[in-house]
């Protein structure tokens, strides 16, 4: 189920919402890696509360595209990478990009209303840890028919939300949030009676 096997341009075609932000998120930290844009890219992209809190509600979204280092970016677009193309290929199109971008946004909403006025935060893992609440709701209504699945994704989720907690500098209200908001989309999108209507309408 998340073994790649596609080569690039298979992977496009049938990825295209995870192509297309994986690319963004590649573009937006090369860009950042030339000394004086990179400095403008994190000063006027990254979720600092207290310019929020000012108007500048954008934040809450160019959040989501800028990344700390080479390793946060491998870490994010490869487990979107992984993981995403599942989702998005029973999702489809739209409701994948829903859940993946709610997910981050919500995460940076609630990080805003619960967070000091400094506190600042970049990184797309409250929008990783939505697909990761998605796949939580479809274990739930999959957990006769495909029993598998839990024994994959459980873990995965499980360890993730340990590792939040045991790292230093993560945003660990961004990574609970983004999961119960994928969930909650997930619950509410692959419902047996509403995805076998939208099903039925591909």
């Amino acid at each position: 189920m998340f073994n790649r096997t596609e080569n690039l341009s298979q992977y496009i075609k049938l990825y295209p919402v995870i192509s297309i932000v994986i690319a963004i998120n590649i573009v937006v930290y090369l860009l950042g890696l030339i000394p004086p844009l990179g400095a403008n890219i994190l000063n006027l992209g990254q979720s600092a509360n207290y310019l929020i809190a000012d108007g500048e509600y954008w934040r809450l979204i160019t959040a989501m595209f800028i990344h700390g280092g080479f390793f946060h970016l491998l870490f994010n677009m490869f487990s979107l990478y992984v993981f995403g193309p599942e989702l998005e290929r029973i999702a489809g199109k739209l409701r994948f990009f829903t859940i993946y971008f709610v997910s981050g946004f919500m995460g940076n909403i609630i990080s805003f209303l619960t967070q000091p006025p400094y506190y600042a935060s970049i990184g797309a893992s409250g929008a990783i840890f939505g697909i990761f609440g998605a796949f939580a709701a479809l274990v739930y209504y999959t957990r006769k028919t495909m029993p598998q699945l839990k024994q994959i994704i459980m873990p995965i989720i499980i360890i993730s939300l340990i590792m939040t907690f045991l790292q230093s500098g993560v945003n660990g209200t961004a990574h609970v949030v983004g999961l119960i908001t994928g969930l909650i989309i997930g619950l509410f999108d692959f419902h047996p009676k509403r995805a076998l209507r939208w099903l039925k309408k591909r």
